[in-house]
């Protein structure tokens, strides 16, 4: 069924789930988004970089400066045989939208639009200013999308007050968790060498998968740092291993680990790449290894914004939210660089990245609601 015309923010998500923009494209959703601001009164600009599109848009010069932040690029569709309706055609089914974005997060795109509309019918002379930061580089490097467009804004002196991010959020139901920050993401690449040789004579070779075994069981058993009020302990986990050469009669001469650090602020990334490296050595491997940052761990202590929040979801939800730090990365850890309180609140996570991706449509006339409850709160005097 496709969407129904007469709710505004389900034809604006069914517009930009129909846009085939797998990252790092954009895949036409940024002239959708830049017609309807532009229509507000927002003043568009592109901030691009190697080919990533990004739209930093602006109404208003003075403070408190309001940002909403979000990414149009989507990860790839996967199998389409498996999809009910393809990716790219939205449909509704049961109550529920389905396309590729849905969850994540295209839907909170809409509802944010949507919301800011009617904000700004109601409230012409709101406190302060408003802007959007739309990239389509969040789901894959990250490199040319918000971090480009933060690197531009802080020459220029910009500094955001309020920064709400539409990220996926919500376990269960809509508005049961929000985040005020996230743990930093660093990985590594370990490439243990042993010697190559036939299986029957293993005296004449040496096994880095067998020697390798007793280093990564101590680094999965390791207790990395206690974690905080704020952050759960550090995880090590395994996301890839390869070895050998498909021959079932030889000794593989090396073997490839892929792993990753989910840390707190308890942690360092100094301090984690010493450990491991004290871990391996300790069981006498050769081997070489390659790190990759992911990015920091950020927090936006407990303030005006988190209040706001909790408050725009108690009364539009009738629910008390849990505030976290749990879950991936997001923009949040470029954000935070300029920005003095950030927030993210978005659909229910559980179809994000999977196939049949899909949102309540319910949850989008509710998502909308909380941001304007929340815009309102921060942009008006007396706070409603």
């Amino acid at each position: 069924m496709p969407a129904d015309l007469t709710l505004p923010v389900q034809t604006l998500a069914s517009q930009l789930l129909a846009c085939e923009s797998v990252t790092p494209a954009e895949g036409g959703c940024m002239p959708i988004v830049s017609e309807r601001l532009q229509g507000m009164g927002f003043d568009c600009r592109y901030i691009n970089r190697n080919g990533v599109s990004n739209l930093w848009a602006r109404r208003g010069h003075t403070s408190p400066l309001f940002v909403f932040a979000g990414h149009v690029d989507v990860v790839p569709p996967g199998p389409l045989e498996q999809w009910v309706s393809p990716p790219f055609s939205p449909q509704v089914r049961d109550g529920y939208l389905y396309g590729r974005g849905a969850a994540d997060m295209k839907s909170s795109i809409a509802a944010f639009i949507c919301g800011l509309e009617v904000f700004l019918a109601e409230q012409p002379n709101y406190d302060g200013s408003m802007a959007l930061l739309i990239t389509s580089d969040e789901e894959a490097d990250a490199v040319d999308g918000t971090a480009a467009v933060i690197e531009v804004l802080k020459t220029e002196g910009v500094r955001f007050d309020y920064c709400l991010i539409g990220e996926p959020t919500a376990v269960d139901v809509l508005g049961d968790n929000i985040k005020n920050g996230r743990r930093g993401s660093l990985s590594g690449t370990l490439h243990v060498k042993g010697i190559q040789g036939h299986i029957a004579y293993p005296h004449l070779a040496r096994n880095p998968v067998l020697e390798a075994s007793p280093a990564l069981v101590e680094l999965a058993n390791t207790k990395w740092d206690e974690g905080n009020e704020s952050f759960p302990p550090t995880s090590w986990q395994v996301s890839n291993i390869n070895a050998g050469t498909g021959a079932t009669n030889v000794i593989p001469g090396e073997m490839k680990v892929m792993f990753n650090f989910r840390f707190s602020t308890s942690s360092t990334v100094q301090g984690l790449q010493e450990r491991t490296t004290a871990i391996l050595q300790k069981h006498k491997l050769n081997y070489e290894i390659t790190w990759s940052d992911g990015g920091q761990p950020f927090l936006s202590p407990r303030g005006e914004l988190v209040d706001a929040a909790c408050g725009a979801i108690k009364q539009e939800l009738a629910l008390d939210s849990d505030v976290t730090t749990s879950g991936g990365t997001s923009d949040g850890r470029f954000i935070c660089q300029i920005c003095d309180q950030l927030v993210e609140i978005g659909p229910v996570n559980a179809t994000s990245h999977k196939i049949n991706e899909c949102v309540r449509v319910d949850d989008l006339q509710l998502l909308q609601k909380v941001y304007l409850n929340l815009m309102r709160r921060l942009l008006t005097s007396p706070s409603v």
